[in-house]
């Protein structure tokens, strides 16, 4: 039996969902401190960097939908690669606060956001069908491995050889991966005579039981009209808001709770682990639930471990810090699948680019200020508390938004 060419693209994901989270959000708290100290900055100041490159990421994002829907996705996957690695081994040189944050946003901008979960996810909504909720899970373990081994990795080297050699650590991963990895990905499989799913005839296909938007998907004018697409958009901007608040501030936090820099950095890897641990379940999951329940399951877990977060904050009790991480990353283990099934269940793959592109802005700058916002608070006040019980409140609500969505109805448009 021929082995089906999406599989190497489920691969490919892997990779790029490993690099760019690596180099875009679970190194920024190994860096927090180093850099904060060594240059004079305030925390918020430091915050600002990786802030700002989301913030840039979704004004690219509208642009990089259309092209990956009419190009596919090596070209962007290439120059991402190159942005990624000039601004990476730039800021390892700088010392100056204008120099970071414009850095930021050019490696925000043309950056690692295009070789991001948003573009590979998109790629494989394409590849598969029925098998998309097992592909999705399977590409999102790249998430689950660059929180489980960058952080304890990244840290063994920011403190050993200082922060400026961590950035160009950096630098090599992103030239050495997504490089060869941008002319493996490719559009559609119809583009090469192939169908989704590997299937040898179109007959082969359950259409009873595949969605709706299969037969009739919807484009972006359509999509923006119906209910559903503002319960996802605002849904999803609370629950990614609240766990990139954590990723972000996981060691800080449990330095100022009376922990160990490596004890937080273990304990990201634990939520990396949890993750990882995860992406079986929920791949099994969407084969039996609607997507939609699933993320009610998953980010009550997620706000649950949170919650022992701040317990442990109390009690200074290691144990029931990682219980949190655990939990916290199981739940976020879901987040790749079961966003990515809801938005290709609702609208249909052929236009998933685009469709997904547009609610970037909105979604990317709440996760782009949330961070700020807890990083000024702490400034402040010194405490993480207020701040994390306000990422239960973001998990809980998300999750709410989109229980409530319903599939679209073509004839409702």
């Amino acid at each position: 039996m021929r082995f089906y060419y999406g599989w190497w693209i489920v691969i490919g994901a892997i990779l790029c969902n490993f690099v760019s989270l690596s180099v875009g959000t679970s190194s920024i708290g190994v860096f927090t401190f180093p850099i904060v100290d060594d240059l004079g900055w305030k925390v918020w100041q430091y915050s600002l960097g990786p802030s700002i490159a989301i913030g840039a990421g979704a004004l690219s994002s509208v642009l990089v939908g259309n092209i990956l829907d009419q190009k596919g996705p090596k070209p962007l996957i290439l120059l991402g690669s190159l942005v990624s690695a000039f601004c990476l081994g730039m800021l390892g040189i700088q010392s100056n606060l204008i120099v970071y944050l414009s850095l930021y946003f050019i490696a925000g901008f043309g950056g690692w956001n295009l070789f991001s979960s948003f573009v590979v996810n998109s790629v494989i909504s394409k590849w598969f069908i029925v098998k998309r909720g097992w592909a999705l899970a399977f590409g999102s373990a790249g998430i689950s491995l660059g929180s489980l081994v960058t952080p304890v990795l990244l840290t063994g080297i920011v403190d050993s050889l200082g922060w400026r050699i961590g950035y160009f650590a950096l630098c090599v991963l992103v030239v050495i991966v997504i490089i060869p990895v941008s002319f493996l990905m490719r559009r559609t499989p119809e583009d090469y005579g192939l169908l989704p799913d590997g299937v040898a005839d179109k007959n082969q296909f359950d259409y009873a039981n595949l969605p709706r938007s299969e037969m009739n998907p919807l484009n972006r004018s359509q999509a923006i009209k119906t209910q559903s697409f503002w319960l996802l958009v605002f849904g999803f901007t609370l629950i990614s808001a609240g766990l990139t608040c954590v990723l972000i501030h996981a060691i800080p936090f449990t330095q100022m709770a009376g922990f160990t820099r490596v004890v937080g950095a273990i304990g990201i890897s634990v939520n990396g682990f949890a993750n990882l641990f995860s992406k079986t379940i929920w791949g099994y999951s969407m084969q039996k639930f609607h997507p939609r329940v699933l993320v009610m399951i998953a980010y009550s877990l997620s706000a649950l471990g949170v919650g022992m977060m701040l317990l442990s904050n109390m009690f200074s009790f290691a144990p029931i810090l990682m219980a949190g991480f655990f939990l916290y990353g199981f739940g976020f283990g879901g987040t790749i699948p079961l966003s990515g099934s809801i938005w290709a269940r609702y609208f249909g793959r052929e236009n998933i680019g685009s469709i997904t592109g547009i609610t970037q802005p909105v979604r990317i700058f709440g996760t782009a200020v949330a961070p700020v916002l807890i990083s000024l608070w702490f400034d402040n006040t010194n405490e993480y508390g207020p701040g994390f019980m306000a990422v239960i409140v973001a998990l809980l609500l998300g999750a709410s938004l989109v229980f409530f969505s319903r599939e679209p109805h073509i004839r409702d448009l």
